[in-house]
């Protein structure tokens, strides 16, 4: 059966919910306006599986428009299932609407959910709010290795050479794939305290973190 917009259309509205399911994957292979259309209802589909794949196409669709992309992302970081709110919070950064980071500060301090704090942290790095910094400092003491990792990561990214004392301590942190980390971060900031930690690392017992710190910049 060949896919049209009355077909998915259809299938949304179906009672079945593997046919909801479905409708909301075959909203790619539409026209990107009426995908847009399609999934702004889908948001509001009573199962949090429909609401997540919806929510997941944000960051292909939403550039159509970008007013209405923060609305929608706005709610959804306030959805009851936390995997819809992670994926809403991956779609701010994916579309950087800095005007949402305080939503995203305020998300990060309100819930309890590890993944959704994940992707407040990841999400800061590709969004480059200067702002974050404050935030990204904070999560490097989180009790959860992939929010510390994940803060690493977003300090590299967003540049400011204040995170190379930050991260530095890192560098001789028993896991070595914070010690990776911290060599891909250094090697975004640069600088001669960087050089000298990465000259450091070089030598390190684990070959994967020795390897990545010996490569040219």
């Amino acid at each position: 059966m060949s896919v049209t917009p009355d077909s998915v259309k259809q299938m949304l509205s179906s009672e079945d919910l593997g046919d909801r399911l479905r409708a909301v994957n075959l909203i790619r292979d539409l026209e990107p306006g009426i995908g847009f259309e399609f999934i702004q209802s889908a948001l509001n589909d009573s199962n949090s599986r429909v609401r997540y794949s919806a929510v997941s196409q944000i960051d292909t669709l939403g550039g159509q428009d970008l007013d209405l992309s923060l609305s929608l992302l706005r709610r959804m970081i306030q959805d009851p299932e936390p995997d819809v709110q992670a994926a809403a919070a991956d779609c701010i950064g994916a579309l950087k609407l800095v005007t949402a980071y305080d939503d995203l500060n305020q998300l990060y301090h309100s819930t309890g959910e590890w993944i959704v704090q994940l992707s407040v942290i990841a999400t800061l790095g590709a969004l480059g709010e200067p702002r974050g910094f404050e935030l990204l400092k904070e999560a490097l003491d989180s009790s959860n290795e992939l929010v510390k990792i994940s803060a690493i990561s977003a300090l590299g990214e967003l540049g400011n050479p204040e995170a190379v004392s930050l991260i530095a301590p890192l560098a001789e942190n028993p896991d070595w794939q914070i010690r990776h980390r911290v060599v891909l971060a250094l090697r975004l900031l640069g600088g001669e305290q960087a050089q000298s930690i990465l000259e450091s690392l070089s030598k390190d017992e684990v070959e994967a973190v020795a390897v990545e710190a010996k490569r040219p910049a």
